[in-house]
């Protein structure tokens, strides 16, 4: 039974799921609780969709070893990025700046800063980056982020590895 739930194609269409359940999660969140997303949150949102259009693709072409384990990379490498934009995040939260400044948001960041400035703004974190709004069993939402991306490069790394076996 555990043999048919690590199968690649069975990780991948789960990883999928999950990725998509989250996004709809963090769109509730906003229009229906009215927690509006701060930059980091926003790149997360970015990181779950790749990981997810990721993870689709890989299940629906479904390639031989090598294919999937280049999927499989792609994979873990944005759930890395993921998960480095929420730890930072969560320190963020943990160690908020002693002025809260509540910076321009993403859209403006990005049309009205050139990328090198741009960046480094998105990753120091405005004021409301560290601002904690939702907690569930004590975690905040980049503390769950954070469990999600591991979660999610622990699959890609079964992923490889069944990808890597002989049939």
């Amino acid at each position: 039974m555990l043999e048919r739930l690590t199968r690649p194609r069975t990780l991948l269409l789960a990883t999928f799921a999950v990725c998509a359940g989250l996004i709809a999660y963090a769109l509730w969140l906003q229009h229906a609780s009215h927690l509006e997303p701060c930059p980091m949150c926003i790149l997360q949102r970015y990181a779950f969709v790749v990981v997810g259009v990721i993870a689709l693709a890989a299940a629906i072409q479904n390639p031989g070893r090598i294919g999937m384990r280049v999927y499989a990379v792609l994979m873990g490498l944005a759930a890395i990025a993921g998960g480095a934009i929420s730890t930072w995040q969560s320190w963020l939260q943990h160690h908020p700046p002693k002025v809260a400044d509540c910076g321009p948001g993403l859209e403006t960041i990005v049309g009205e800063f050139p990328l090198s400035e741009a960046l480094p703004m998105i990753f120091r974190g405005a004021g409301d980056c560290s601002k904690v709004d939702w907690t569930f069993l004590g975690l905040s939402i980049a503390e769950w982020a954070l469990v999600c991306f591991a979660g999610i490069v622990v699959t890609a790394m079964i992923v490889w590895v069944r990808a890597t076996r002989k049939p």
